[in-house]
């Protein structure tokens, strides 16, 4: 990325900037040379993204003509990389509402091209039998297309990369079922495409003649079943080769409930990731060469991307994630401050200890968190409390962290998401958890006026009618057991973090 903030490019728009696709195209439009906008609901959500400072960032929703019309002030190429797929039975309704606001506010602005990123669809299958996720993202790019800007539609399949939720899908059915019963659509031929491929063609899109204004099909180079998928996987992973066994019982449905039990991916999302695969995905026209010609070593073989994704994964250096997104369902109320919040009860829980540590390694064991490390008390309860939510179709514990040591703003936590990072001070998670009301959870590393360190550990539920008082309630008297020994473990664990930090600084006899 450039070290400069202003460059003298084309100003581009980026919606979906907190998404996957979006939070990875806005550092690689910078490095081109383009100056960039995010329209963003949650503007905060951003601020922690290493080229956050490089951008401008207009609060809106896609929904909102008046936001959408000021994020599009200036702008000569707007891409849009936004669906409401999961915000409820109307999603396609919201998805065709925000496409016509967009794609008027930007044939008033003047905007020279709109460039949408939407699902390869399969040839000669009448509209009516698609999938609801890849009916609505056809019909997006119908009607940006004829907004009267000229539009760029991408038609991708499945895209591989680290942290997408096609990628997590596919790594844990086949890291985790060495024998596999599977659905019929193991067989369906699938053209997987690199996400690096898909930046590129992204980033190139930007310079098409005012001329070009239609849909192009993008994939790698090998056309494969999603059974090939898992066993070339295994192979490039150095797992032993999979059995695996199809059956044809298993409706999508069925499907995505099996993919959430077995994966990160909740059912929510696995669905329309299942239903897209029954039918043929594969690329029927290559069009885009002409624009937006591979680079060498371009377009990457499956084995290519899954090599490098997995290399992300290992090394801790994966960008974005597919939870980066605000997940289906889940609540997006910032905590309240006002002590009266609407009349309603707020009820908290509230866990001070003194730490024999400095503050900078209480903090670190505060911000290590979750994941791998845990939740420092009774693994068993947060293990059945993570299978639950799965089982409601929430999103259970198995999305674990970005990054092993480091937290930003945005990010998911297991079935948590992370509201506010104050480095050095303080960590406040929000649940995502399917619950009857609201949840958070703080975390604070202080001192106190003796110069003494001190961990302060705050949770607190804004319930939801009946239900969520009984819920409250009903889990008070374990509150001792996990939130008591969760406060006392993170004590014990920084004190001894700093007990080993000063016997490797003594010197040795």
């Amino acid at each position: 990325m450039r070290d400069d903030d202003t460059t003298g490019g084309p100003l581009c728009l980026v919606t979906g900037g907190t998404g996957y696709i979006g939070g990875r195209l806005v550092p690689e439009l910078l490095d081109a040379g383009h100056r960039v906008r995010c329209l963003a609901r949650s503007p905060g959500k951003l601020r922690d993204h290493p080229w956050a400072r490089h951008v401008e960032v207009v609060r809106g929703d896609v929904t909102d003509p008046d936001s959408v019309a000021e994020a599009l002030r200036d702008v000569e190429v707007a891409y849009y990389l936004v669906h409401a797929l999961g915000t409820g039975d109307d999603f396609e309704e919201t998805d065709r509402r925000a496409a016509r606001i967009f794609g008027a506010r930007a044939r008033a602005a003047g905007v020279r091209r709109i460039v949408y990123l939407g699902g390869l669809t399969p040839d000669g299958v009448p509209e009516r039998e698609l999938s609801p996720h890849l009916r609505s993202r056809a019909e997006v790019g119908r009607i940006l297309r004829d907004s009267g800007v000229p539009t760029t539609v991408l038609r991708a399949a499945v895209i591989i990369g680290s942290g997408s939720a096609s990628f997590e899908m596919l790594r844990y059915l086949t890291e985790r079922l060495p024998v596999m019963v599977t659905p019929s659509w193991v067989h369906t031929r699938i053209q997987p495409i690199a996400v690096r491929d898909v930046l590129r063609i992204l980033v190139g899109s930007a310079d098409m003649p005012a001329d070009v204004s239609r849909a192009f099909d993008i994939g790698g180079p090998d056309v494969l079943t999603y059974r090939e998928m898992m066993v070339r996987y295994a192979a490039v992973a150095g797992l032993p080769r999979r059995l695996i066994l199809s059956v044809p019982v298993l409706t999508p449905g069925l499907s995505s409930h099996w993919v959430g039990l077995v994966t990160p991916v909740p059912a929510s999302i696995a669905r329309p990731l299942t239903e897209s695969l029954r039918h043929e995905v594969v690329c029927h026209e290559h069009g885009i060469e002409a624009y937006v010609p591979s680079t060498p070593g371009h377009p990457l073989s499956f084995d290519e991307a899954v090599r490098l994704a997995l290399q992300r994964v290992r090394e801790a250096q994966v960008a974005t994630r597919w939870s980066s997104a605000a997940v289906p369902g889940a609540p997006s109320d910032p905590l309240p401050t006002d002590p009266d919040w609407a009349g309603g009860s707020l009820y908290t829980d509230v866990r001070e200890t003194e730490v024999d540590a400095p503050p900078e390694t209480l903090w670190r064991v505060i911000e290590g968190i979750g994941g791998e490390r845990g939740w420092y008390s009774f693994p068993l309860a947060w293990a059945v409390r993570g299978q639950l939510d799965r089982l409601a179709g929430g999103v259970g514990l198995r999305r674990g962290r970005r990054d092993a040591d480091r937290l930003r703003v945005g990010d998911s936590l297991d079935f948590w998401r992370v509201e506010e990072v104050e480095p050095g001070r303080l960590l406040r998670l929000r649940a995502e958890m399917r619950l009857p009301g609201l949840a958070w959870l703080e975390m604070c590393a202080e001192r106190d006026g003796a110069g003494r360190s001190r961990y302060r550990q705050r949770a607190l539920f804004h319930p939801r009618g009946l239900l969520g008082q009984a819920y409250w309630w009903g889990v008070s008297p374990f509150h001792a057991v996990v939130f008591g020994g969760m406060a006392r473990n993170i004590a014990d664990a920084a004190a001894g973090a700093a007990l080993t930090q000063e016997r490797e600084r003594a010197p040795s006899r």
